[in-house]
């Protein structure tokens, strides 16, 4: 699989939405690459390839996966990466815990800019608009991507668009084989492969449905099912780290967002769904 999202994403994150889907030697590549975007540029595909320790041939496949024509393209790329255009580095933690707290927090905070890399303006507009139109909408979420269903629900509920998350697996997928093709699935999963969502997803894509997903990586499996995808490249930058470390805050910000988006695409509805949230939180605070 090849890059097909926004030509002005940077190599970051294409490398991070791709990874998975790259053969071991590109992947060696894809790693050298993210782990040292300042040395990789200064280096020539044959230098890049000795370090690593594969052909040259490996750094060229790895340049047009990402979708440049080839390494020098890429090298220019790497160039204009944000950190390195900008001069920002890391910090580290000052040895505290309250210190590492606030490095943790500054590594996310540099990643929200890429965070929104892949994702077109149209994708965007037919995920809101599908979202809006659906007769009904049931939300497949499982494992880690649980609790992203269950507030997703709630804020499209309290949004005026009402959504049902099930959290047993099973009548998820029951109430998908019931969905028509005016309905919608909403997919949400960070890693995009597991089993359980998969299985909710493609009952509602047999039924007729249309498949909005929520993950992070281009060549998910979950990716193959929907009908639109939103690809929101991972806080870490290797599959690895994805599935040991699994973070949604990413996710969740945006799925937030999206929620946001469909209020102002609503209107009027939204303003009168609005309306009713404040006279029952209104009547639910005590003195």
């Amino acid at each position: 699989m090849t890059w097909t999202g926004p030509a002005d994403a940077p190599p970051s994150v294409r490398i991070a939405t791709l990874g998975p889907s790259l053969q071991p030697s590109e992947r060696r590549v894809a790693d050298a690459i993210a782990a040292d975007l300042e040395g990789s540029v200064e280096c020539t595909a044959q230098q890049l390839a000795d370090l690593v320790g594969v052909g040259r041939a490996s750094v060229i496949r790895l340049s047009q996966t990402l979708g440049y024509e080839g390494y020098p393209q890429l090298r220019v790329a790497l160039a204009r990466e944000p950190v390195l255009a900008t001069g920002r580095q890391p910090k580290a933690g000052d040895g505290t815990s309250l210190g590492t707290l606030r490095a943790g927090i500054d590594t996310f905070g540099r990643s929200l800019p890429r965070i929104t890399a892949a994702l077109t303006d149209e994708a965007v507009v037919d995920f809101v608009t599908a979202l809006d139109q659906a007769n009904r909408v049931v939300i497949a979420a499982n494992g880690l991507s649980a609790p992203l269903g269950l507030d997703a629900a709630m804020r499209l509920g309290a949004a005026g668009r009402p959504a049902e998350y099930l959290p047993d697996t099973l009548a998820q997928e029951i109430a998908a084989r019931q969905l028509s093709s005016r309905s919608v699935c909403l997919a949400l999963s960070g890693s995009g492969a597991n089993r359980l969502t998969l299985q909710v997803a493609s009952a509602a894509r047999d039924a007729g449905a249309r498949v909005l997903a929520l993950t992070s990586f281009a060549n998910a499996p979950l990716v193959a099912v929907a009908t639109t995808a939103l690809i929101i490249p991972p806080i870490i930058e290797s599959f690895r780290d994805e599935l040991l470390h699994t973070s949604r805050a990413a996710l969740t910000l945006v799925s937030e967002q999206l929620v946001e988006l469909l209020l102002e695409h609503r209107g009027e509805r939204a303003a009168e769904s609005r309306a009713a949230v404040l006279t029952v939180l209104g009547q639910s605070l005590g003195e």
